[in-house]
């Protein structure tokens, strides 16, 4: 007897989670902690969501930023390696925000010529 599998008809997130890798991007923007602020701020007014606060620390010297905007819906980071070209950023919004606009926005404005985006649903559990 062969076992059938049952699935469970699609239902509504609770909202969604963009990471995503960026390379080729000039290292002296990915150590400009107060430019990456307003590069994560502007990406989120973009996406429909609004900023309750931020938080960015550049390490010194050549070394790179990492940084939070945390917004209504959630929040918004990032962390670089300008050694590397390299940023990691994430967002995670619900409700109508919309977090793939917020990446699409933050790499645009960083010049990027290479990006790998993986995209999660949450709270389907």
């Amino acid at each position: 007897m062969m076992a059938r599998e049952c699935i469970a008809p699609p239902r509504a997130t609770l909202g969604s989670h963009v990471l995503v890798d960026l390379a080729g991007i000039d290292a002296a923007l990915l150590r400009d902690a107060a430019r990456l602020e307003a590069i994560l701020a502007d990406a989120a007014q973009r996406a429909g969501a609004r900023v309750i606060g931020a938080h960015f620390h550049h390490f010194g010297g050549e070394h790179g930023v990492t940084g939070v905007v945390l917004l209504a819906e959630s929040h918004i980071t990032i962390h670089t390696w300008p050694e590397h070209g390299f940023a990691a950023v994430d967002a995670f919004m619900c409700g109508a925000a919309r977090a793939a606009d917020a990446v699409d926005a933050i790499a645009a404005a960083l010049g990027t010529h290479a990006q790998v985006r993986q995209q999660v649903a949450r709270g389907v559990a």
